[in-house]
């Protein structure tokens, strides 16, 4: 049985001291494991708030957002429990190594297993060299690379990436999305992928624009 999130007649905007801007209105999307979907747009449309109601982290102003794990639906926080994230800026913990960075979502879970885990995922990810250094002493890349194995680390149903090569340059870029895809893909989660690289985009199972207030397939 496919985990899915539904996204039913979702519209949303946000206020300034002048007027209310409206990001979209009336979308409709449907997110399912063993999936990968692409959202592109021009900056300002909306992107980054969709895909953060999709994962559960923002309500929107109107509509509904349905969560169905294991045949039965729940709520936002059992979501993010079995969802991972990827953001443009790595967000890793600047005190601790790489190793200790990929151990952490597992450690928190209570994981005994945690840093054997880690260990398998930066060798999977090519940074085995690496454990023991500190994310200052990284490469852009290669950051990347453990905030994406770390996105993946505790086997979850969903992962939400926003512009995760955004800071990248085109081959760093070509790298860090085929390990993203590839993990998806042998994993059968759910991957979401906010970019405003049309190339990145059109590797995804279907991708989508977000334009004009609209939601709309292109692939």
């Amino acid at each position: 049985m496919q985990d899915k999130i539904e996204l039913r007649k979702i519209s949303h905007h946000f206020d300034t001291t002048a007027e209310q801007i409206i990001l979209f209105r009336d979308l409709a999307l449907e997110i399912k494991t063993g999936e990968i979907i692409s959202i592109v747009g021009p900056s300002g449309a909306g992107k980054s708030s969709l895909l953060s109601i999709a994962a559960g982290l923002e309500k929107p102003a109107n509509g509904s957002v349905h969560f169905n794990i294991d045949g039965s639906e729940v709520d936002e926080l059992a979501l993010r429990a079995n969802s991972g994230f990827i953001f443009q800026q790595f967000h890793l913990m600047p005190e601790l190594d790489a190793l200790s960075n990929l151990a952490l979502p597992l450690r928190l879970k209570g994981n005994r297993n945690a840093f054997n885990i880690a260990a398998a995922w930066l060798e999977k990810v090519g940074l085995q060299d690496r454990a023991k250094h500190r994310p200052h002493q990284l490469s852009g890349g290669e950051q990347q690379r453990i905030a994406i194995a770390r996105a993946f680390v505790s086997e979850p149903r969903f992962i939400f990436a926003d512009e995760p090569t955004g800071n990248l340059d085109m081959k760093t870029s070509e790298n860090v999305a085929g390990l993203m895809f590839d993990f998806a893909r042998d994993s059968g989660c759910g991957l979401v992928i906010v970019t405003h690289s049309m190339r990145l985009a059109m590797l995804a199972d279907k991708s989508l624009q977000l334009s004009d207030r609209k939601l709309e397939a292109i692939k």
